[in-house]
Formats: structure tokens, sequence, C-alpha cells
């Protein structure tokens, strides 16, 4: 998932999201223990995402913040 993307999402569609990451990085590494996973690579790929969308989360917290000061 690109960053733009994930900047034109609301911030519940990002929070939604981000829960549906978190499941999904669960899953991948319960796989990943029990040899099952065969795309290591999902699992950075996932955690990768997780981190851009709290990015964008946190920037636009920010970004409301400063609009009210």
């Amino acid at each position: 998932m690109k960053i733009k993307e994930i900047r034109d999402f609301s911030n519940d569609e990002l929070e939604n999201k981000l829960s549906d990451l978190k499941d999904e990085l669960f899953s991948l590494r319960f796989q990943s223990i029990t040899g099952q996973l065969s795309n290591y690579m999902k699992i950075k790929e996932v955690k990768h995402d997780i981190a851009r969308i709290k990015t964008v989360l946190r920037e636009k917290i920010l970004k409301s913040q400063n609009t009210i000061e």
C-alpha cells in the first residue's frame, strides 16, 4: 500500500485498516511458527503498512491540533 493511498483515507477507515492489518500480522506470525507460511516477506510488508498507517494517523492528529491553536 502506498503512502499516497493511505493519506486519502479518513481517520475511521485508517483505524479499521490498522485493525485488519494487526489481525493479519497475528495470523502470519502464527502460520510462520507452525511452518505453513510460504512467503515470509509478507510479514515485512504488513509491518511496513502498519507503520505507514500509524504515521499518517499521527500526522492528522498533529495537524488538527495545530489548526486549533
